[in-house]
């Protein structure tokens, strides 16, 4: 089942050329895991709350490949480029299957609130 890499990352006031250097060598540590960007930074529509600086999302085939890219050597001595000047939170989140049903998830839930 597709996984998500997710970051989100608060704007920085001074920018860094390790940044630079973290998005030039990114891709080749995602092309082992088949991980794939599919947002990358862009403008952001707040309808609730609030959301300071930007999103990224990568796509991977599962949450193992997204596990293993993230703690790969190769993404472990990149990841200080961005890490060291960017604040932000990362999350790695397994997608839903085609047969996700959301009343059945809710009715579930209003089960357990009974109790």
């Amino acid at each position: 089942m597709t996984a998500y890499a997710i970051a989100h990352l608060l704007d920085s006031d001074q920018p860094h050329p390790d940044v630079a250097e973290y998005m030039e060598r990114i891709q080749s540590t995602l092309d082992p895991f088949a991980g794939r960007f599919i947002v990358h930074g862009g403008p952001v529509d707040v309808r609730e709350g609030q959301w300071p600086g930007s999103v990224v999302m990568l796509a991977f085939p599962s949450g193992q490949n997204a596990r293993d890219w993230y703690d790969s050597a190769a993404y472990q001595a990149i990841l200080p480029l961005r890490a060291d000047h960017l604040e932000g939170e990362v999350i790695i989140v397994e997608g839903v299957g085609p047969d996700h049903d959301s009343a059945a998830m809710g009715a579930a839930y209003r089960e357990a609130l009974k109790g």
